[in-house]
C-alpha cells in the first residue's frame, strides 16, 4: 500500500479531521545520533559502512547535530501561532522518516489521544517518490504497524506554484541581491536536490521546480539570461545519471564567462539543515573565494511569514474542502491533485549497492 488514505474530502464530502501530522526526513541531535541515522536513510540500499563514515565527517564538521530538528520545530511554533490567530483548533503532531521523533511512535501516540482522521502535510514542495510517494509509504507503513485502530490521512497537496510560497522565495532572494554591489548584473543560481534521471522521468519534480524558479525570477525581473536551475547534494552510483547541472560546475562556468557576482537560493529546499550548510556554504562558498566571485547565499522559506500562513491556508482549503476554483495558484499549472493517482511520482528502477559520491542526507 503506497497511499494514505481512500479518496479525500475533496471527493467524499468535508472530512471532519482531528489534528495535523507534519511529516518530516528528522536529523541526528547528537554525535551518537549521527551513524544510526545514516544506517535509517540508507536501509536497504547496500551503501558500505566506510561511504557512511565518510557522509558521518559532514555532521561532525558541525558538531554531530543537524540543525533540521530544531528548524522544524521552529516552524511548529509559528505555525502554531498561526493557527491560533485564524481559528484552527487542530492539535499539531510531528513524525520523522528517519530519526526521532519517528513517524512509527507519533501516529501510536495519535492512537492514544483518539484521533481518527489526520491531514499529513509532508515538509517538501515538490513531487518526486523521495519527496512525496515515499512519505506516503513511510506514514502507511506506520499506520501498517498499529493495525485498524490507526488514523487514515489525507496529504495536503504540494505547493511549489501557491502565491505566497513565491513571495517567501521573493523576499528572500531580494535580501540576497541588496547584499551586492551590483545586483542588476548578478546571476542568481537557485538550487534543489538533485534526483536521478529514472526518477525524474515519472514525475514532474523537475517541471515544477523550473516553474517556480520562473516565477520569482519574474517577479524581480531577473533576466532569462542571468538566472539558472543547478542541482546539488547528488548522492548514487557515479555511474547512474542524475539531474544536471551541479552547482560547482555551475559556479565554473559562470567564472569562465566573466560574472564576478552570484547569489545562490536553495529553492527545493524549505530550510537551512545540513545539506545547505555544507554544500553552499562550505563547497560552493569555497569554490567562488578561490575563483575570486563574490557570493551571498539567499536563505530558504524557513518561518517566513507569507509561508507559515500559506501552510494555514493549505489547512483550511482541505478543512472546507475549497474546490479548484478556490485554491490560490500563479503561473502556468493549476493546483496540485489532493489525492495522489496509483502511478504518481514511482519509484526509480532498483539498483544494487548505491554509493554516494557526496553528501547523503
Amino acid at each position: 500500500m503506497d497511499s494514505m488514505s481512500p479518496p479525500s474530502s475533496s471527493e467524499q464530502g468535508v472530512a471532519a479531521y482531528d489534528a495535523l501530522l507534519i511529516v518530516g526526513f528528522g536529523g541526528p541531535e547528537g554525535p551518537d545520533d549521527v551513524m544510526p541515522f545514516l544506517e535509517n536513510v540508507t536501509r536497504r540500499r547496500g551503501v558500505p559502512r566506510l561511504r557512511l563514515l565518510e557522509v558521518a565527517e559532514h555532521y561532525h564538521h558541525f558538531g554531530g547535530k543537524s540543525p533540521i530538528n530544531d528548524q522544524v520545530r521552529e516552524l511548529i511554533v509559528a505555525l502554531r501561532g498561526e493557527f491560533d490567530r485564524a481559528g484552527v483548533k487542530l492539535p499539531i503532531y510531528w513524525g520523522n522518516r528517519n530519526w526521532r521523533p519517528m513517524l512509527s511512535d507519533t501516529v501510536r501516540e495519535m492512537v492514544g489521544a483518539g484521533v481518527r482522521r489526520g491531514l499529513a502535510l509532508v515538509l517538501a514542495g515538490y513531487s518526486s517518490y523521495s519527496s512525496c510517494r515515499q512519505y506516503r509509504e513511510d506514514v502507511a507503513g506506520a499506520c501498517a504497524l498499529i493495525g485498524p485502530q490507526a488514523p487514515v490521512f489525507d496529504k495536503i497537496r504540494v505547493f511549489y506554484n501557491h502565491p505566497d510560497f513565491i513571495a517567501a522565495n521573493v523576499d528572500r532572494v531580494r535580501q540576497a541581491l541588496a547584499r551586492l554591489s551590483e545586483p542588476a548584473t548578478a546571476h542568481v543560481a537557485f538550487t534543489a536536490h538533485s534526483i536521478p534521471v529514472s526518477m525524474a522521468t515519472g514525475c514532474d519534480y523537475e517541471q515544477q521546480l523550473r516553474e517556480a524558479c520562473r516565477l520569482v525570477a519574474s517577479e524581480l525581473c531577473i533576466p532569462e539570461s542571468q538566472w539558472a536551475l543547478v542541482f546539488q547534494s547528488r548522492s548514487g552510483r557515479p555511474q547512474d545519471p542524475w539531474l544536471e547541472p551541479d552547482i560547482l560546475d555551475y559556479i565554473r562556468k559562470l567564472h569562465a564567462q566573466g560574472v564576478a557576482e552570484l547569489v545562490i537560493h536553495p529553492i527545493g529546499f524549505l530550510s537551512d539543515h545540513l545539506e545547505v550548510l555544507y554544500d553552499l556554504d562550505e563547497e560552493a562558498r569555497l569554490l567562488c573565494s578561490e575563483l575570486g566571485m563574490r557570493m551571498e547565499r539567499a536563505q530558504t522559506v524557513g518561518i517566513h511569514p507569507r509561508f507559515v500562513s500559506m501552510l494555514r491556508e493549505l489547512v483550511v482549503e482541505r478543512i472546507e474542502g475549497w474546490d479548484v476554483s478556490r485554491k490560490r495558484v500563479i503561473g502556468l499549472y493549476g493546483a496540485n491533485h489532493d489525492v495522489c493517482p496509483e502511478a504518481c511520482c514511482p519509484a526509480p528502477p532498483h539498483r544494487p549497492a548505491e554509493r554516494p559520491t557526496r553528501s547523503a542526507t
